[in-house]
C-alpha cells in the first residue's frame, strides 16, 4: 500500500507561493490556500500582510492572534492598537506601513471547543516553512526598513541565536531572502500588554520605534 505524503509534512510553503505574483492580491489569494505545514487545520483562515505595498517601513510581528485568525486582518486587535499608537507617538504614520507576521496562520490550545483559545508560539519549524510568504512580500515591498517586532519575528529573520533583548532599539544589516536589509528590533506590543510595569514597557517600545523613524528620517 502506497501511502500519499500530504503537502504540509513536507514544512515548505515553497509550492503554493506563485513564481509571478501581479502584486498584493495575487499573494493574498495564493496563501488562502496555503498548506505548507499543519496550522492551518486548526486555523480559521489564513491572515495574509496588509498595507501600503509603497511603504517604506515593514513590521513584522509573530503571528495572528485570536481576533486576527477571526477577521482575517494583521494587527486588529489590542496589541495592533497599542502599536499604531506607539507608531504615531514615535513619529511613524501606521497607514503608511506594511504589516505582516513570520507565521499566517494562529497556533493555539484550547481546552475545550468552546472555551477560549491561548496563543501557542510556533516552532522554528514553522517559522522557515512560512519563510516563503515572507520573502514574497519583503520583494514586492522592498522596504528600506523591516521593524522586528519580538523574538519570533527575529529568529524567522534572524535565524535561531536571536535575542530581543540584546538586539533591541539598534540598526542591524543583513541578508534577508536574498536582500540586503536595514533592522530595528524592539519587543512586540503584546509584551507591553503583559508587562508587569505597562508603562515603563510602552515607553521602550516608543523609544526603540523612533529609532526606526530616524532612520527613515
Amino acid at each position: 500500500m502506497v501511502t500519499t505524503r500530504a503537502p504540509e509534512d513536507a514544512y515548505t510553503a515553497q509550492p503554493f507561493v506563485p513564481d509571478r505574483a501581479a502584486g498584493l492580491n495575487d499573494l493574498r489569494e495564493a496563501a488562502a490556500g496555503c498548506r505548507g505545514c499543519p496550522l492551518h487545520r486548526n486555523a480559521t483562515q489564513t491572515v495574509f500582510g496588509a498595507g501600503d505595498t509603497a511603504a517604506r517601513v515593514m513590521l513584522v510581528g509573530e503571528q495572528p492572534g485570536d481576533q486576527e485568525d477571526r477577521r482575517g486582518k494583521p494587527f486588529v486587535g489590542p496589541a495592533g492598537k497599542l502599536l499604531d499608537k506607539a507608531l504615531a507617538e514615535a513619529g511613524i504614520d501606521p497607514g503608511e506601513a506594511y504589516v505582516t507576521n513570520a507565521v499566517k496562520h494562529f497556533k493555539f490550545t484550547q481546552a475545550e471547543p468552546r472555551k477560549r483559545r491561548i496563543h501557542k508560539a510556533p516552532t522554528l519549524r514553522e517559522m522557515t516553512a512560512c519563510g516563503p510568504w515572507l520573502a514574497a512580500e519583503l520583494a514586492l515591498v522592498e522596504p528600506e526598513l523591516i521593524v522586528v517586532l519580538g523574538a519570533t519575528a527575529g529568529k524567522a529573520l534572524l535565524g535561531s541565536s536571536f535575542r530581543v533583548t540584546e538586539a533591541r532599539g539598534t540598526v542591524l544589516e543583513r541578508e534577508i531572502h536574498g536582500r540586503r536589509e536595514r533592522l530595528v528590533p524592539t519587543v512586540h506590543p503584546s509584551a507591553v500588554l503583559r508587562a508587569e510595569d505597562r508603562e515603563g514597557a510602552y515607553r521602550g517600545l516608543v523609544a526603540d520605534l523612533k529609532v526606526a523613524a530616524r532612520e527613515l528620517s
